[in-house]
């Protein structure tokens, strides 16, 4: 079993900010507020309890909203061990911020192969399926999984995106595989939930890779591909805008933690190397994980910085004047943050809170057992 494709896939959020102009206009509307002016964000750290135990990865979030969700290790999958779902929404009205689980499959032009394992079945973990563009993907898969079946379900926009896996760096030729490829696509849905008109945003990306194979007929070709990074957005028909700076700030504030990502690294590395195609229990799992080093290779984590400097500089470019996001310094935590553009001040304190408001008179500190300070705006 080879190591088909092992770059992080969280459904990469932060480099999002680059779509995220087109798909809600080039002038976003205001950011909700409460009742007083005051935005309050707060930082969230997602621990992966069922694996590893460590801080996957973290994010600023408003301080009313809720998390639910995370990663989920999949213990018969050796080429994506791990997939992450959560939604992020609002407790006071329906907007709401999800990510969903990527799929991956099989397919091959090896016909002998494919009479053992037929479309629908698994191989290695994968289903055998062949290859959709991420139209197709998001029309075909992920709505009859995830919300058609809803009262007044319709589709107001079906638009490929060829700039997302661009953006992303999705299907780069890896190193071993003959080729690779991927397409992005965007879906814009309304429905009813609860009698409440919404509207609701997709995207998603499908990345392929193959590779030949060698046989006593000839070459024949097998493709590992994936439908990953889909997220969706969600609001009010017809006010799904007024909360684009909150999902900004949100998505460019997202972390990943380095060593969680060696860990992840190491579990694809190991399944493969021993060809395990299957993991019985949670608790062999455990013991194979505390087995396994927490020390990322200097190849890995220079991968890893890279993409971080990716992402650092499409978040710079695109998120400050064109999406609406200003820049402070946070002396608690000694570094950059990117909040929602449009308020006066902003304060932050140790606890990782932030608060935005337009009011120069306002105080944190007065009725609060915390310490604020304000905080500067990078000019």
């Amino acid at each position: 079993m080879k190591t088909f494709h092992t770059t992080f896939r969280v459904n990469f959020l932060v480099l999002l900010l680059f779509i995220l102009t087109p798909a809600f206009g080039q002038q976003p509307s205001p950011v909700s507020q409460n009742s007083k002016g005051i935005l309050r964000f707060k930082n969230f750290s997602y621990i992966d309890q069922q694996g590893t135990g460590l801080e996957a990865f973290s994010f600023l979030m408003p301080a009313d909203w809720n998390f639910d969700g995370g990663i989920t290790w999949i213990l018969d999958n050796p080429a994506m061990p791990s997939v992450t779902a959560f939604r992020v929404s609002d407790l006071k009205s329906p907007d709401q911020f999800e990510v969903f689980p990527s799929h991956c499959y099989f397919w091959t032009t090896n016909l002998q192969l494919l009479g053992m394992f037929p479309p629908g079945s698994k191989y290695f973990g994968s289903t055998v399926k062949r290859t959709i563009t991420a139209q197709k993907a998001l029309r075909d898969i992920i709505m009859p999984e995830q919300r058609r079946g809803l009262p007044g379900f319709k589709i107001l926009k079906d638009e490929n995106v060829p700039e997302l896996p661009l953006a992303l760096g999705a299907g780069k030729q890896a190193q071993g595989f003959g080729s690779s490829g991927a397409t992005g696509a965007k879906l814009r849905i309304r429905y009813d939930l609860n009698g409440v008109p919404l509207e609701e945003e997709f995207y998603a990306v499908v990345e392929q890779f193959s590779f030949p194979v060698k046989g006593m007929y000839g070459t024949t070709f097998n493709t590992i591909w994936y439908i990953d990074y889909i997220f969706s957005f969600r609001g009010p028909e017809g006010k799904l805008e007024n909360s684009t700076k909150i999902f900004q700030a949100l998505t460019s504030s997202f972390r990943v933690n380095p060593l969680w990502y060696a860990k992840y690294s190491n579990v694809i590395e190991y399944m493969a190397r021993q060809q395990i195609t299957r993991i019985e229990s949670i608790g062999e799992f455990s013991r194979m994980l505390s087995r396994m080093s927490d020390q990322i290779s200097d190849e890995k984590m220079q991968q890893f910085k890279a993409n971080g400097d990716v992402y650092d500089r499409v978040s710079e470019k695109f998120s400050d004047n064109t999406l609406g996001i200003d820049r402070y310094f946070d002396p608690h935590e000694g570094r950059e943050v990117e909040l929602p553009s449009g308020f006066n001040n902003a304060w932050c304190n140790n606890n990782g809170e932030y608060i935005l408001v337009d009011s120069p008179s306002f105080n944190p500190n007065e009725n609060s057992n915390l310490h604020w300070e304000p905080m500067k705006r990078k000019q």
